[in-house]
């Protein structure tokens, strides 16, 4: 038997009603499957806890982090505490501190849910965002605060390494799985300097994938054709804004941010890696019973395929696509009536279902 030790942030809004939902499902796996044993740790860093002590976590807290096999993240974002102050000091110190550096993200029309476009094409691909550097960046800064030449300047970074292992991690799934195209999304005819780069590098990289193709196409391009042929594609490497507009339009496509899960992944395994929904905390819905859990339950699944548990990843995704089929119990936002909790409930019997 393999214990994981997984770190549990719930975050502010619906991250901890989402997040409680996971926790079932993960439970139920461990009652079932004798294999399988968790070890959970609960952090209640979030706005609440900034509130009180003036930080979003402690000063050791990437440190009391470091000794998890994963993290699984609820949501984070409060009004009353600014986005740059919850973003930048919870999310971004663990993204950049635990070099997790690729952004995971399946765009997958799951059985039973309806894309709002007209045609029946299957949409199943997945865009790898860099997670490290690019247009999230805190260089910058701003100057004549308030008065009518004030002006502000925020830094985009760009590096040849940065390229090049986003680049390698998505040619390494793509040659795993068979995939014999990789679109880049660029925009180096306007951004001359760091996109150029970036095509340069990624090109360097598809040339040691012989029988992988190499498509770059322009971001406002390519934004059309994910509603125009989204069946086109398969794999997808973009900059970390660019791979963050992408995904939510892909969210969009397959059912809504209610459905996309992520990870946050540390190839290398140095550090734990991270799992979480696309969504925000959605605060004009918190407490109210009707967040879509699925999401975060799939970033569960995608958190034990990363601990090596591919068995077990499957068996949430089946009890995921048997419960949508049924259409009995859905939340509202897929058309139905149910409860978050009703949902989780549904998905952890369909998980005892299978063994």
């Amino acid at each position: 038997m393999t214990t994981y030790r997984i770190a549990v942030l719930p975050g502010d809004g619906i991250g901890p009603d989402v997040t409680n939902e996971a926790i079932k499902v993960l439970n139920r796996l461990e009652k079932m499957d004798e294999t399988f044993k968790l070890d959970l740790e609960t952090f209640d860093w979030n706005s609440e806890y900034f509130l009180k002590h003036n930080t979003m976590m402690p000063e050791d807290g990437l440190d009391q982090l470091k000794k998890f096999d994963a993290i699984l993240f609820g949501a984070i974002g409060d009004s009353r505490v600014p986005d740059e102050i919850s973003i930048w000091q919870l999310i971004m110190p663990i993204r950049k501190q635990f070099k997790q550096y690729v952004n995971m993200r399946p765009i997958k029309q799951l059985p039973g849910i309806k894309s709002p476009l007209k045609s029946d094409a299957p949409i199943d691909f997945v865009v790898f965002r860099e997670n490290a550097e690019g247009e999230y960046s805190n260089i910058g800064g701003s100057l004549y605060d308030g008065q009518s030449q004030e002006m502000a300047i925020q830094n985009t970074v760009i590096t040849a390494q940065g390229v090049e292992r986003i680049a390698k991690y998505a040619f390494e799934y793509a040659q795993k799985n068979n995939v014999r195209k990789v679109t880049s999304a660029t925009k180096s005819n306007a951004i001359i300097h760091s996109m150029k780069l970036w095509d340069t590098v990624a090109e360097k990289v598809a040339n040691n994938y012989e029988g992988i193709e190499l498509e770059s196409v322009f971001i406002d391009a390519l934004a059309a054709y994910f509603i125009q042929k989204p069946e086109s594609y398969e794999v997808v490497i973009a900059s970390n804004l660019f791979g963050d507009i992408l995904t939510d339009l892909g969210a969009a496509l397959v059912g809504g941010l209610g459905v996309s899960p992520s990870g946050n992944i540390n190839p290398e395994r140095e550090f734990p890696s991270m799992f979480e929904a696309i969504h925000g905390s959605a605060p004009d819905i918190a407490g109210k019973g009707i967040a879509n859990p699925i999401a975060q339950i799939w970033s569960a699944a995608m958190m034990l395929e990363h601990l090596g548990r591919e068995d077990l990843a499957t068996v949430v995704m089946n009890a995921i696509e048997k419960v949508i089929m049924q259409g009995q119990i859905v939340t509202p936002d897929l058309g139905g009536t149910s409860t978050t909790e009703q949902l989780g409930d549904a998905i952890a019997n369909a998980i005892e279902e299978q063994f």
